[in-house]
């Protein structure tokens, strides 16, 4: 969205808002361009709570990640959910927001975890129904997020890159593409991370995650990816960034994930950096992203509401 005045459009680097970071990200704002709030810490905020995301969003660019809506799933969506994220949008100043394609109940019981759904014409169907629900009711369509998943989706018809991108062609949402989600899957399914990456839309990523994880014991002794957001980002997510750049030339809003066993700041900044290193220099007909671009800027990416 071109907006007069606005700063010129960039790639974009953050980091999503912990508690057990906040001082921290507080203290270094001038080397961070967006900051990625997950929205159901806040679904039942005090006023001086939101005063004080909304204090925030007024020294850098916020967005808000929802994990609880189950956009991916043949059953609707409950408004009151979506009001929830209507309101805190208007209560912060966050400038969009994201989800997650997948299902995170049924029957009203919440199975405490994002799944992959069957990836079928019904899924994508319902899928869509549920984004353009959200749009209206919330007044801005999401960026929504590919998921990692320890096994295959039963009763699919459809590969995962092929599913996505039928889901970002027949909605108005875009793509946030989680680039060890992506990584994780490949290596458990015996795909080549690149390939698959390929087979996606990147034409409408408009947001990256980047996230770390382990090995863990898969069946008949294999071993499986988990992602866990507890470790660094690994030198094969960061070549996928590079990759993304360079097949993705619109600006990026890229976030680094960390939830737990938080290391030092400055290794978390030193991540973010180099992101910021890899994905203009795959970028070359935009401008290098400086620490940090005028609050303006925001308006110049799809998140924006």
């Amino acid at each position: 969205m071109a907006v007069a005045g606005a700063a010129e459009a960039r790639d974009r680097f953050g980091l999503g808002w912990r508690p057990e970071l906040a001082a921290e990200i507080l203290a270094h704002l001038d080397r961070i361009d967006v900051i990625e709030v997950i929205a159901e810490d806040y679904f039942d905020a005090g006023r001086g709570d939101l005063r004080a995301l909304r204090t925030l969003a007024a020294q850098v660019s916020m967005v808000l990640h929802g994990t609880s809506l189950g956009l991916a799933s043949t059953v609707p969506v409950k408004p009151k959910r979506l009001d929830c994220i209507a309101r805190l949008i208007e209560a912060t100043g966050a400038e969009g927001w994201s989800e997650h394609l997948a299902f995170v109940r049924g029957g009203d019981i919440e199975i405490g975890h994002l799944a992959a759904p069957p990836r079928s014409a019904a899924s994508i169907e319902g899928t869509c129904r549920n984004i353009e629900c959200a749009t209206r009711i919330i007044g801005c369509a999401p960026l929504v997020e590919n998921v990692a998943t320890l096994v295959a989706p039963p009763a699919s018809q459809l590969d995962e890159a092929t599913w996505t991108r039928d889901i970002i062609r027949g909605s108005s949402a875009d793509l946030l593409l989680d680039l060890h989600n992506l990584y994780a899957n490949a290596i458990n399914f015996a795909d080549d991370p690149h390939s698959l990456m390929h087979r996606f839309p990147l034409d409408r990523v408009m947001a990256v995650h980047l996230g770390g994880g382990r090995w863990i014991a898969g069946p008949n002794g294999a071993r499986r990816l988990l992602d866990d957001h507890l470790h660094d980002v690994p030198p094969a997510v960061f070549e996928l960034l590079h990759e993304l750049g360079r097949r993705a030339p619109q600006p990026l809003s890229v976030i680094i994930e960390r939830d737990g066993r938080f290391p030092p700041i400055a290794r978390l900044l030193d991540q973010l950096d180099d992101a910021a290193k890899i994905a203009p220099a795959a970028h070359p007909h935009l401008p290098g992203s400086p620490r940090r671009l005028p609050a303006t800027h925001g308006l110049q990416h799809k998140y924006r509401c």
